[in-house]
């Protein structure tokens, strides 16, 4: 690993790198204290640059708002005001106590503080790192910089008490360690599993974005398994909790059982995979539970369809937007029905391959592979090929020739289900060349209307 002299004069070296030093110089020249803090300085320590820096500062919010006129303060009411500068922007926070009195979702107040109390509010001891450079001074009150060799994920004081404070530590814990490839203090891994129930109060909100931090990770799958063996996934998506121990035909699925196979698909992401394409891979067979039969062998027929209303379900839950989890349902549905494509005409293969989700829907079915035992790409092959020169030989229309308030107004229709399906067989006469003009599709839509 290289040295942190080194690793710190790579990070001054980046453009961001650079423009944060120049922030830091800003503060300071100001009389106020600022310190480089949290996952900047952790990956720093782990001889990483950091892809974002966030700071700690003595400056109160309306102070950083006249230091940097371009900010974002909308959470100033917490002490953070996001600035811009040279196009770069940073997280800047004020230093802050803990209140005592808290509902276990957030504190009930906020109180200003110096540094050595912000350390102490911070969960984890290599979170509470703080790193100046201009003087090149580590403030390290908690022990962070010893965990950090052994990669100890550690709560800073008594881990039952931080935990019944801020609920949503639960799982920042279990992100962290998956995110250092760390292991837990003793004493932090019995409290994590004593108070999984807490998790139970926090909003769908905060659970959802806390999940798709966990399989934005290099490996979300030690994320994942943790939260089953802490009894955290039981308490927040039991869904997925129920996957473990359901087998599968042991001739195609070497791997193991369902969650096995939905962990291995998970450690299968790439930068390219959407936080869409991860929820749809993470879900895209929990309704293998319900349809567990054995018939020849073991089977699970109409799963997919299944799989992809328990994500919608849980998706509603966590309260995501609803035209989201839609499409989420939508890749997952429809997942197991590559096999058809070898069948289709141009005109339903123009109704797929036109689809707006349909690479997604093929990063599903390759993280579906690549998640089996033994691997076997010789379907998804052909239908990369077969896409491929589809397109070639079918260029995407550039425009569809009616919009959907024209075709409305043209068969009296309202807003809903019908205007979409007549939008979809207006294009595929258009990529049919059935129809290559505006006055050809409103005549195409008065035989539809005739029909």
């Amino acid at each position: 690993m290289p040295l942190l002299s080194e690793i710190i004069d790579r990070v001054l070296d980046t453009p961001h790198g650079e423009t944060a030093f120049k922030v830091t110089e800003i503060f300071h020249d100001a009389g106020e204290e600022c310190w480089w803090i949290g996952g900047s300085t952790r990956d720093m320590f782990l001889g990483k640059i950091p892809k974002e820096i966030d700071m700690a500062t003595s400056a109160r919010p309306a102070t950083i708002q006249r230091l940097f006129p371009k900010n974002d303060a909308s959470a100033a009411a917490l002490g953070t005001v996001v600035v811009s500068l040279h196009g770069h922007t940073f997280e800047v926070t004020t230093f802050r106590e803990d209140d005592t009195a808290s509902d276990g979702r957030h504190p009930q107040s906020v109180r200003f503080g110096d540094r050595g109390a912000d350390a102490r509010r911070r969960d984890a001891t290599v979170n509470a790192i703080y790193w100046n450079p201009i003087s090149r001074e580590v403030f390290d009150p908690c022990g962070g910089e010893e965990d950090m060799k052994e990669r100890l994920v550690r709560f800073i004081g008594d881990p039952i008490v931080r935990i019944r404070h801020d609920a949503l530590r639960l799982l920042r814990m279990v992100r962290l360690r998956a995110a250092i490839d760390g292991q837990y203090h003793p004493d932090t891994y019995k409290a994590l599993a004593q108070e999984a129930k807490t998790v139970r109060i926090l909003s769908g909100t905060r659970l959802l974005e806390e999940l798709e931090k966990m399989l934005l990770l290099r490996s979300p799958e030690r994320a994942l398994e943790d939260l089953w063996e802490l009894g955290v996934l039981s308490e927040v998506l039991p869904e997925l909790h129920a996957c473990k121990g359901v087998a599968q035909p042991k001739d195609f699925h070497h791997e193991g059982d369902v969650w096995d196979h939905l962990l291995k698909c998970t450690s299968k992401f790439t930068e390219d995979h959407h936080p869409d394409v991860r929820l749809a891979t993470l879900f895209h067979d929990s309704g293998k539970v319900q349809t567990f039969a054995l018939k020849e062998r073991i089977r699970f027929d109409h799963h997919a369809e299944l799989s992809g209303d328990i994500a919608l379900n849980v998706l509603s839950r966590l309260q995501m937007p609803k035209a989201r989890a839609e499409k989420i349902r939508w890749i997952i549905a429809y997942h197991m029905m590559m096999s058809a494509f070898g069948t289709l005409t141009d005109v339903r293969k123009a109704h797929w391959y036109f689809h707006p989700w349909f690479q997604e829907l093929l990063q599903l079915f390759a993280l579906d592979i690549a998640g089996t035992e033994p691997q076997d790409y010789e379907l998804y092959d052909s239908i990369i090929r077969d896409y491929d020169e589809f397109l070639n030989a079918h260029p995407r229309p550039q425009k569809p020739l009616l919009s959907g308030e024209e075709v409305m107004e043209i068969l009296s229709l309202t807003p809903g289900e019908e205007v979409g399906k007549v939008l979809q067989e207006l294009r595929e006469a258009q990529v049919s060349k059935e129809i290559t003009t505006k006055a050809e599709a409103r005549a195409f839509l008065t035989s539809l209307g005739n029909a």
